[in-house]
């Protein structure tokens, strides 16, 4: 009985946390140097300041309301 029921345990430990997994949110940022902006989900590096987000979209147009 303990051989099946730690794997059982084990896949549904494993299921619930991919289930309640969502998607990094959207930043924009801007470039120090030239103005340029850039929407992003990992900070671009030293050379860019992060302007707004969170957003839902790639083009950071949705806002995030509530986190």
């Amino acid at each position: 009985m303990k051989r099946i029921l730690i794997p059982i345990l084990l896949l549904a430990a494993t299921a619930s946390g991919v289930a309640s997994a969502r998607p990094a949110w959207w930043y924009l940022y801007q470039s120090r140097i030239d103005g340029q902006r850039a929407c992003s989900q990992t900070p671009l590096g030293e050379g860019w300041v992060q302007m707004a987000g969170p957003f839902k979209d790639a083009h950071c147009e949705n806002l995030v309301r509530n986190k």
